[in-house]
């Protein structure tokens, strides 16, 4: 068994066991756990897997079954009480969350979730556009999802995505487009964040750089922790956690680069407009 189908099949037990056991808790009588005070809607390789690890440390969280539950994206179908299931009981004072990057950019989730969620709180990381549309790619290939060349994914992106959500966004074949061939249109933030600013309360989001989680992630921890109304924490470390390796020579060569940089320009102008922040990314 290869190092790629040894993941699918480990990452694919793990989904139906923790599934299987949130049916179960949604078929007991009463009410099978509370929702999430908070969620980390995204972006996907912008920091997410770390952020859930500093936050799931903090002594007034507990954690869900797991970091992507995908509810309001890929599995709404299975309804609200298979949701809670995958939720603890909390005594006083105690906050739970789930991370789900797809959040952030599948279409239909900010009415779902402004509809099932009204007081809750959402975070989201967004990264150097260029730099995630390539942690993506080798995110994708890694899988066994990608047999193209980042040039080549970059050139059949918008057709892929076209042909996937023909019937719209929500089929199996739209959610494997939308989540693994998304290269370029995961980048362009500010689309993203119109839909949910439109559906939710700008005051109940709360939007930072993975660059600066990085760059100090204290201090960027320390804001999130004031946005969601929980207590100064400080972890024993602020660890990166990624699955992604990069073997051989990187394929975001300089004119890729530079091509990328010319597409994402404009919609980086609207995102510093839009969150009033200065230059989101300064030019390499």
């Amino acid at each position: 068994m290869t190092g790629v189908v040894r993941r699918q099949v480990t990452d694919r037990l793990r989904r139906g066991v923790r599934a299987a056991r949130a049916w179960g808790r949604a078929v007991r009588p009463g009410e099978p756990g509370p929702l999430p005070d908070f969620l980390v809607i995204g972006g996907q390789r912008c920091g997410t897997t770390s952020l859930y690890h500093h936050l799931a440390a903090h002594p007034r969280v507990r954690v869900a079954s797991g970091k992507e539950l995908q509810y309001f994206s890929v599995h709404h179908g299975r309804g609200e009480r298979w949701y809670r299931g995958h939720f603890p009981r909390l005594a006083p004072g105690e906050r739970t969350f789930e991370a789900s990057p797809y959040y952030l950019f599948h279409p239909s989730v900010p009415s779902r979730v402004a509809a099932t969620l009204p007081e809750a709180r959402f975070v989201a990381l967004l990264r150097d556009p260029v730099q995630r549309a390539y942690s993506h790619y080798l995110h994708t290939r890694s899988y066994g999802a990608e047999p193209l060349s980042f040039a080549d994914a970059l050139d059949a992106e918008d057709e892929r995505l076209a042909l996937a959500t023909r019937g719209g966004p929500d089929s199996p074949a739209a959610h494997r487009a939308l989540r693994n061939h998304s290269y370029a249109a995961r980048g362009r933030y500010a689309e993203q964040l119109d839909l949910w600013f439109a559906a939710v309360p700008r005051e109940r989001i709360h939007v930072a750089r993975t660059e600066d989680l990085h760059a100090d992630p204290a201090g960027t921890y320390g804001e999130i922790l004031r946005f969601l109304g929980l207590p100064a924490f400080t972890p024993e470390a602020f660890t990166r956690h990624t699955r992604r390796v990069d073997h051989g020579p990187s394929q975001l060569t300089p004119a890729l680069r530079d091509r990328l940089g010319e597409h994402f320009a404009p919609h980086n102008a609207r995102l510093a407009t839009l969150l009033d922040w200065p230059e989101p990314w300064p030019a390499r």
